[in-house]
Formats: C-alpha cells, structure tokens, sequence
C-alpha cells in the first residue's frame, strides 16, 4: 500500500500497488501532454515570428528579394511542415514506446502476482508438509521415549544394559546384508586384559583395514541411587579401544537423560580422548556410516600407507635378516677363533711336552752310552779283583774250556 497527500486540500490516503501505478502513469501522460503542447506552441510561435519577419522584410523589398523572400517562405514552410511531420512521427513513437511499456509493465506484474501466488502456495505445501514430518518424527520419538522409559521401568540394572545392546544388534543385523554386507559386528569376549567393550565393528577393503570401532553401551534406570555420568566411562572405553586396536571408540549411552548436549545428537569428545564419540542409541547406524564414510574417502590414502609399511617391513625384515647373518656369522667367527686359539694352545702344550719327551729321551740315550762303554769297558779280572772265589771260580772255568 502507499500514501498519498493531495497537494490541494493536504489530505493523505492510501492506494494499492495497482491504482497507485494508474496514478502514476495518468500523472506521467498529462504531464506528457502539457510539455508536447508547450513545445509546439513555442514553435509555432517561433515559425510565425520568423514568417512575419520575413513578410516585412518582402514588402520592404524589391523583386528580386522578393523572389528571394517568397524562396525564403517556401523552404520556411517546407521545414515547417517536415518540423510539423517529424513532431507527429516523434508523438505517435513516444505514444506506441509508453503504450509497449505500460503493457510490459502491466505483463511483469501479472507475471509477479503469479510468481508471488505460486510462492505463497509452496510455501503452504512446505509448511504443511514440514508439519506433518515433524509431527511424525515428534511422534516417533515420543513413542521411543516412552518405550525407553517403559524399558527402564521394568527391567533391572543389568539387564537394562543387556536390551541396549540386543536393541543395537538387531539394528544393526536389519541393514548388515544391504549396507554392510563384508563388516565384522560381534560381540567382544576377550576380557584377557581385565576389561572388555560391548561390540567391535571392523571392515576391510581390498586387503586393507578400512575402519574399526569400540563400541561400548550404558543405561540405567530412573530410581537407580547413584547415577553415572558419561565421562565416567571414557577411559576404560579408550583403554579397551588400544588393547583391541580399534581406531574409533563411541559409547551408545542413555545416561544424562536430561542433557541437551547429549541429547542434541553426535558429541565429539576428542578433546579428552582421541576419536571418541558419545550418541544416543537412535545415532547408531547413523555414526557407523558417518565414520564408515570417511573412512572410504581416506581409502586411497590408506592402500597407500598399506604399501609403505610393507616396504618397510620387508626393509625391516632384510634388516632383521641381516643382523641375524651377522650376528650367527660373528658368532662363528668367534668360535672359530676360541678354537683356533685354544688348537694353538694345545699345539704348544704339546710342543713342550714333546720337548721334555725329547729331552728325556736325550738323556736316556746318553746313559745308555754310558751304560755301553761301561759294559764294553767290563772284563772278568775286573770284575774278579778283589774277590778270590770268584777268581777261583773263573780260572777253573778257563782251565775247562781249553
């Protein structure tokens, strides 16, 4: 709507956008009008002043300047004319031009009343349709609450935890042929270390550990005395998580019932442990695709560190390999050595013993040459000197033999 003040009586008043356009182009034909009507009047008066000038100047004149003059008035006339044509052509132009705008204008508002109609019609079909999604989701979850508050009510402790996960396998199971056909979800039974989570999700692609999750469930109920907190599970969660090598740690928790930050949807709570999530158990499938999707974009990057820690495994290995040649090849050097060294020290306790048996030998031999000039040196006088009987005996002897 727009207002308008009569410049009369000074009264204001309101139009709408279609009338006040009609005001408009009546104000801007008559104002038109006026100022075509004053130039040509000015005109007019101009020629007929030029004319009369010229009369004047033909009666003051001789022939031949009236020839001239009537000349004059002719070409005068003439101009006139084609003056009077060209301003009839201009008029009838500047007419057809205002008429082809107002009708393009006139076009451009119907145009933007249907545009406007049309917009304010989706706009109802979105509003009603966004009602009716948020009605359905508004109902969905009261339901859910009230199934989990059901839940809560009549079951104990232990069981309620027992639920969340039964809840979170059947979920999951629903979708593994369709969404994930090759993923590995089960129960984690290895409690070797003092502790275990609840569920380990683990995927692999082309040979290469695409992404792997602990998965950890908290619950319990309303008239439970002492209530936990989230955070009080974060690092037994993040230590499971190391000893069981899985990359992400989420807990599907329902605890802080009363939290809007929980309760907001996916809680990233990096900030005290690396790559761990909080969700409510309604974000399940949803945080395995978010991380499971990020992780497909990070694929190539992944086969790509895949090939270099196997190089680097096979230079570790050669390494290894190589370390163990040196060390059995040292070993056996060594022995050798200890062997040759301790060969050597036989030789030469055999040396010296051989030296002695030389020696002993020598020395038995020089006796025995003694001995043998000492034998070769013996004869019976010697040996019967000073013995009487025994020269007795050899004489006898003697006599016999001859």
């Amino acid at each position: 709507m727009k207002e308008l003040k009569c410049p009369k009586c000074g009264s204001v008043f309101t139009v709408d956008e279609s009338g006040y356009n009609e005001i408009v182009s009546s104000i801007r034909d008559e104002e038109f009008s006026r100022e075509l009507a004053r130039r040509e009047q000015a005109l007019k008066e101009k020629m007929e002043s030029d004319l009369r000038l010229v009369q004047e100047k033909a009666e003051r004149a001789n022939d031949k300047e009236l020839v001239l003059l009537n000349q004059q008035i002719a070409e005068l006339k003439a101009e006139l004319a084609k003056q009077q044509s060209e301003k009839e052509l201009a008029i009838a132009k500047a007419i057809s031009e205002k008429d082809k705008a107002l009708n393009e204008q006139e076009k451009q508002i119907i145009s933007l009343r249907g545009e406007v109609q049309n917009a304010k019609k989706d706009a109802e079909l979105q509003e009603k349709s966004l009602k009716e999604s948020f009605a359905t989701t508004l109902k969905g979850k009261d339901e859910q609450i009230a199934f989990y508050k059901d839940l809560k009510t009549k079951a104990s402790t232990k069981l309620l935890g027992e639920t969340l996960e039964q809840h979170c396998q059947i979920a999951f199971n629903q979708i593994r042929m369709t969404a994930f056909p090759n993923a590995y979800f089960e129960k984690d039974n290895d409690a070797s270390s003092g502790s275990k989570g609840d569920f380990i999700f683990k995927e692999q692609k082309d040979g290469v550990e695409l992404i792997s999750i602990m998965f950890e469930m908290k619950n319990e109920n309303d008239t439970t005395a002492t209530k936990h907190k989230n955070e009080d599970f974060f690092k037994e969660l993040d230590k499971d998580r190391n000893e069981k090598g899985c990359e992400y740690a989420v807990l599907v928790s329902m605890l802080e019932a009363d939290s809007e930050l929980y309760n907001a949807g996916i809680v990233d709570v990096s900030y005290r442990y690396p790559k761990m999530y909080v969700i409510r158990p309604q974000c399940f499938i949803s945080m395995i695709s978010l991380l499971r999707n990020a992780a497909l974009n990070s694929l190539e990057y992944k086969h790509q560190l895949a090939v270099v820690k196997e190089q680097n495994i096979d230079i570790t290995r050669f390494q290894d390999k190589l370390l163990e040649f040196q060390d059995k090849f040292g070993y056996n050097v060594e022995q050798a050595r200890k062997n040759f060294e301790k060969a050597i020290e036989e030789i030469d306790k055999t040396i010296t013993h051989l030296t002695k048996v030389k020696e002993g030998l020598l020395g038995v031999n020089n006796n025995l040459r003694i001995a043998n000039e000492k034998a070769q040196d013996l004869s019976i006088k010697k040996l019967t000197r000073g013995n009487p009987t025994m020269a007795e005996m050899f004489g006898d002897l003697n006599k016999q033999e001859k």
